[in-house]
């Protein structure tokens, strides 16, 4: 029989939760995704929100697209229920995570800035790091198409002011 909500009765004195805690979250694209809110929380913007609302109205993220939503919730998803595997397990699923095309790890890196998720945002910031280590700026510029739009003089006085910084 059922005893209260979210719970079935087993026998006298047992009782098991049926219903977990979901968040439904609003992409900007319109795209509603029902997360477990133990997951979600790992988002401190939205752990945030959590404590201001109280009817299950979708939290909307206007600056975040659906795929790139997917993505943050699969990485939350993967942390949360592994959070006690061995660091090389999860060091595989990350580098997994940001094995996407340049322009999707950006979206990520903006959408874990937003959300407030520091181990994503820590993961996704150093593979932009990793990719650039060792570059000059101009194979930084033809990677990411950046326009050089220094003169040679500004050049050169940014590397003269900058030169204390590089490795020797």
């Amino acid at each position: 029989g059922h005893y209260g909500r979210g719970f079935t009765f087993l026998r006298r004195g047992a009782c098991i939760t049926t219903t977990m805690a979901t968040v439904k979250l609003m992409s900007s694209d319109g795209q509603e995704f029902e997360v477990d809110k133990q997951v979600i929380q790992m988002s401190v913007t939205v752990k945030n929100m959590l404590e201001d609302i109280t009817e299950s109205a979708a939290i909307p993220l206007p600056n975040i697209r659906s795929d790139i939503l997917e993505k943050v919730i699969a990485y939350a998803k993967y942390h949360t229920e592994n959070s006690s595997a061995g660091d090389d397990v999860k060091a595989k699923f990350d580098q997994d995570f940001v094995k996407v095309e340049q322009g999707t790890l950006f979206e990520m890196i903006l959408a874990a800035n937003y959300l407030d998720i520091k181990p994503m945002l820590d993961l996704t910031c150093k593979t932009v790091a990793d990719m650039i280590k060792g570059k000059s700026p101009e194979e930084i510029r033809k990677m990411f198409n950046i326009p050089n739009d220094f003169t040679p003089e500004e050049e050169e006085q940014v590397r003269k002011e900058n030169e204390w910084c590089e490795d020797r």
